[in-house]
């Protein structure tokens, strides 16, 4: 998203001037692994590389991979619409497990779809380590609805929204379609659990993979950020792994209120007990944050 971070960049346009460091693996500092939002790439001068130059500028020494799927930022932009997140996650778990400076773990950081597609990492790729998972603005519910898209890729949003509405369980439209994967319909919750090709899976709603559930509390902290005017995730609720209740499309429920923590599928509970979750919120529009904020909420837990 290019147009999303521009509190951010407005408050530390120093940013776009910095270099990048020279990574030193005996610094003490934790490597960490980024994913972008849709309508974004790894590498755009206004959001993810003005955020990893911020970083590399706050942490001296850090190693910040700013994931890249495809083989230049316009693939990487297209296949977080089109590519199948299946595809992806597979990519990306090859590609840390390849990077010798990743072997010791790392930290990582996903802002919006990305961030509940590093929770698949997590879930599926135990090695190397992922220590702390922080999910920016991240549809970790899903989503139901698509109400705003940013900037130029309103177009494609509006094809998403009509592709999503007329059948978004359809084999042709969960295959090619990457919203359709983490789309999450409360009046249609059979169709859900049936057919969606990545949420149902990675959140255990046909079945309990013990083997996920295991990985995901191997994390030292699962830290959600909900941003409080956000009109981009619809409903909100799902940055903090809440959503709509099951048979009607108006009233929410927590996360704590939720089948899933009750019966503690994913290990969510158990994490919660051990303090290894982490709620934050941001005031602002989705992915608007200032970069003060960023340093005192997120930084902290990057050191």
């Amino acid at each position: 998203m290019t147009s999303v971070l521009v509190c951010f960049l407005l408050v530390g346009p120093v940013l776009l001037a910095a270099g990048s460091p020279v990574y030193n693996s005996n610094n003490g500092t934790v490597p960490l692994v980024i994913w972008h939002g849709m309508g974004d790439s790894c590498c755009n001068p206004l959001s993810m590389g003005a955020i990893q130059k911020m970083i590399e500028q706050e942490i001296p020494g850090i190693y910040v991979l700013s994931l890249m799927i495809g083989g230049n930022v316009f693939e990487d932009t297209e296949n977080g619409f089109f590519m199948d997140v299946n595809e992806q996650v597979s990519m990306v778990c090859s590609q840390l497990a390849q990077n010798p400076k990743l072997k010791g773990g790392y930290n990582a950081m996903g802002f919006s779809q990305g961030a509940q597609f590093l929770r698949a990492v997590a879930q599926r790729c135990p090695s190397p380590p992922m220590k702390t998972l922080i999910s920016v603005g991240g549809q970790q519910q899903g989503v139901y609805g698509l109400p705003r898209c940013p900037g130029e890729s309103s177009r494609i949003c509006d094809m998403i929204r009509k592709a999503l509405n007329e059948g978004a369980y359809t084999e042709l439209v969960q295959k090619h379609l990457v919203q359709a994967q983490y789309w999450h319909d409360p009046l249609n919750d059979d169709l859900y659990k049936k057919y969606s090709l990545f949420l149902a899976d990675i959140n255990q709603e046909r079945a309990v993979n013990e083997t996920y559930k295991k990985n995901l509390q191997l994390l030292e902290k699962f830290v959600m950020v909900k941003f409080l005017q956000d009109t981009v995730v619809d409903p909100v609720d799902t940055e903090w792994f809440g959503f709509l209740k099951t048979g009607q499309a108006k009233e929410t429920e927590t996360l704590q209120e939720s089948v899933l923590y009750k019966e503690d599928r994913l290990g969510l509970a158990a994490m919660d007990k051990a303090g290894k979750l982490v709620f934050l919120a941001s005031k602002g529009d989705h992915l608007q944050f200032t970069r003060e904020w960023f340093n005192e909420n997120l930084l902290p837990l990057l050191r």
